[in-house]
């Protein structure tokens, strides 16, 4: 049994949802973190001191396997429930996937964060536009990045769908949700036809096709 903590509102929450539905994986998700709470309770903190979400918990046997890391928590559950569908097993197209996961964490959302803070969950009147600019700035170029890998391939590492294009997808997803009213994004054509692609995946059910909040 899976018990997985965190709102789904928050994109690595999305990102293990996702994961776990492609993996056809039963599990149990239960709100915290934000309005929700709970992730500063002690039985919380001691699972994760950082006070954050996602949390998974897998029951093996007697003692629970307890893990955080968004992109950790979705390397583990491919490892061991994708039978080398989602985690290659060969080394070279396994960290090409790796290196993508990680650019999405530190490169791609670093780079978008502030322009959705502040056009999605900061009130009008008290957004720092100075900050969406430099965020708006910083993205498109990775996004042009991207547009350039994905030509010529079906998915991330290639004509096979892995677990490197669960984070990308849910970057992409929250940067293709701003406001249109607030920003009007240039056209990355190989970029929409890959996220319309994912998009019509039944397991992203429940996690691309939600407004951002």
């Amino acid at each position: 049994m899976l018990n997985l903590w965190g709102r789904i509102s928050s994109i690595n929450v999305r990102k293990v949802v996702w994961c776990a539905q492609e993996l056809g994986l039963d599990f149990q998700r239960t709100e915290a973190g934000g309005a929700h709470g709970l992730v500063h309770t002690p039985d919380y903190l001691a699972m994760n001191p950082n006070a954050l979400v996602p949390l998974l918990q897998y029951s093996l046997g007697d003692t629970p396997f307890v893990l955080w890391e968004s992109n950790v928590i979705v390397r583990y559950l491919c490892a061991r429930h994708s039978h080398g569908r989602l985690y290659p097993e060969p080394l070279e197209p396994r960290f090409d996937a790796e290196r993508w996961m990680d650019w999405q964490q530190t490169t791609l959302n670093p780079a978008g964060r502030d322009a959705f803070v502040q056009l999605v969950r900061t009130p009008a009147a008290e957004r720092d536009m100075q900050a969406v600019a430099a965020s708006i700035a910083a993205t498109e170029p990775l996004m042009a990045l991207l547009d350039a890998h994905l030509a010529g391939r079906a998915f991330m590492t290639g004509e096979h769908f892995t677990m490197a294009d669960i984070p990308v997808a849910c970057e992409v997803h929250r940067w293709f949700g701003l406001p249109p009213a607030d920003y009007r994004r240039p056209a990355w054509p190989n970029v929409e036809r890959w996220f319309d692609t994912l998009r019509a995946r039944p397991a992203a059910r429940g996690v691309l096709d939600l407004a951002l909040a």
